[in-house]
């Protein structure tokens, strides 16, 4: 099949959206018409090389909702005409990992970056006679993909696919650091550092789970705005003005827990961090940094005489299977608020300027909405 998608070529180029062709579905996989796809941070790493592909040209997308439309042999609970959302992890339930509930860390997750299929190991996407290596082996910029089916959940029919798509990624992660990798509860005071698509996730999820304050911390207004209207009880423009108020409010105890969700953290930034966190408390990152990155400032005596955590986050500590469901019927229920998640829906053509847009913080989460042109 050919059709269009969004490449890059080289570090620091921007997206060229080009023929590509995918190959048909093979054992264990299946062929879905996509009809949306999230726009993560996580793809514009890609283009800085903070995250470590194989080789190029890329094609990107990570977050996508769609129908099947072909099923290929040995797939069993899926079947043309479904909905799915697709999972940038996927999760076999067989391995050591899921096997002790860590779903989240599949051991199929060690091939996400090398553009071999789960199936064979063969490339299901070429371009002009080359290889091409999708992102998380989806490449959800375009129209049509080819995946395994332990990268797919299906989903009621109902839900919109606008808010389905971001379920892949950025809101099971931002949700789940909450809920599940800080463990927050009732009562406890929390603090979310950067408001883009994951940290509104995580805020929501403070909320959902009952914290007292949630104080959110973004450099750009209308995020602050924002993350008001989505349930934070203050909000800072940085961490010094947050250490200080809730220093103030909390009669210097800080927050129990403290949740990293921005574009992309650094080392030097972690103490900062912890010092916002309470005594006993736990700092989740759930930020990417650079895969070279080992450089982190850290008051070691600090984190031991206070017992506090220092912990990574990958996928809101989660299970795809479960947690994307579980997620979308919140939604539905009216307890999670996606549809204002979605800032701007764009084209295809447009990907750059909608990486323009969240990079210089005009949106929390654009979309891009397929079209019979795109196809």
């Amino acid at each position: 099949m050919k059709t269009k998608g969004a490449l890059v070529w080289d570090f620091h180029q921007p997206w060229s959206i080009e023929e590509i062709e995918i190959g048909d579905p093979r054992h264990g996989e299946v062929l879905i018409e996509l009809q949306t796809a999230g726009l993560c941070h996580s793809d514009h790493h890609l283009l800085t090389g903070d995250i470590p592909m194989a080789a190029f040209p890329i094609l990107g997308g990570h977050e996508g909702a769609g129908v099947i439309t072909e099923v290929g042999p040995g797939v069993e609970g899926l079947r043309a005409g479904d909905h799915v959302v697709l999972s940038f992890i996927p999760s076999c339930g067989r391995c050591p990992a899921c096997q002790t509930g860590l779903r989240n860390l599949c051991d199929l997750g060690a091939g996400l970056l090398s553009g071999a299929s789960v199936s064979d190991g063969s490339f299901r996407v070429h371009t002009g006679g080359r290889e091409v290596i999708p992102m998380s082996l989806l490449g959800t910029f375009s129209p049509y993909l080819v995946v395994h089916h332990t990268s797919v959940v299906k989903v009621d029919p109902d839900i919109p696919f606008e808010v389905a798509c971001i379920v892949g990624c950025g809101v099971t992660t931002g949700y789940g650091s909450a809920v599940r990798s800080a463990g927050v509860r009732p009562g406890e005071d929390v603090a979310i550092i950067g408001i883009g698509g994951v940290g509104v996730a995580a805020l929501q999820g403070a909320a959902i789970a009952g914290a007292r304050r949630i104080v959110a911390v973004d450099p750009v207004p209308w995020k602050r705005d924002r993350a008001i209207t989505f349930g934070a009880t203050e909000a800072h423009p940085d961490i010094a003005s947050a250490l200080a108020a809730v220093g103030e409010a909390t009669g210097g105890r800080m927050c129990q827990k403290v949740i990293v969700t921005v574009g992309r953290t650094d080392g030097a930034d972690i103490e900062a961090y912890l010092q916002l966190t309470a005594k006993g408390g736990s700092c989740v990152i759930t930020a990417m940094g650079g895969f070279a990155d080992t450089a982190v400032t850290l008051n070691l005596a600090g984190l031991t005489l206070m017992q506090k955590n220092l912990q990574g986050s990958l996928f809101g500590g989660g299970n795809p299977q479960f947690d994307i469901p579980e997620l979308l019927t919140l939604y539905r229920l009216g307890e999670l608020n996606l549809d204002d998640m979605v800032t701007r829906e764009y084209r295809l053509e447009e990907i750059n300027d909608a990486y323009r847009d969240m990079l210089e913080g005009r949106i929390l989460r654009g979309v891009i909405r397929y079209t019979d042109a795109d196809r």
